[in-house]
């Protein structure tokens, strides 16, 4: 599978957030909807996660295990 990765720094917001996830599709869109609620003060809606899966990019996979 293909890691994914939602990065705030593409996005303007009034805190200049700099938050980066990394991790399986399902676990990113998840961390970053609890993350867009609780620091963005966005609604963390069924509609809210479509639209962050519909930002993620794929990750960099040069990580070693």
């Amino acid at each position: 599978m293909t890691r994914k990765t939602a990065d705030c720094r593409k996005y303007p917001s009034e805190t200049n957030c700099t938050l980066t996830l990394t991790g399986e599709e399902d676990e990113v869109v998840r961390a970053a909807s609890e993350h867009a609620a609780s620091v963005h003060g966005h609604e963390n809606t069924a509609e809210l996660r479509e639209q962050i899966k519909g930002m993620l990019d794929d990750a960099d996979e040069k990580v070693s295990a």
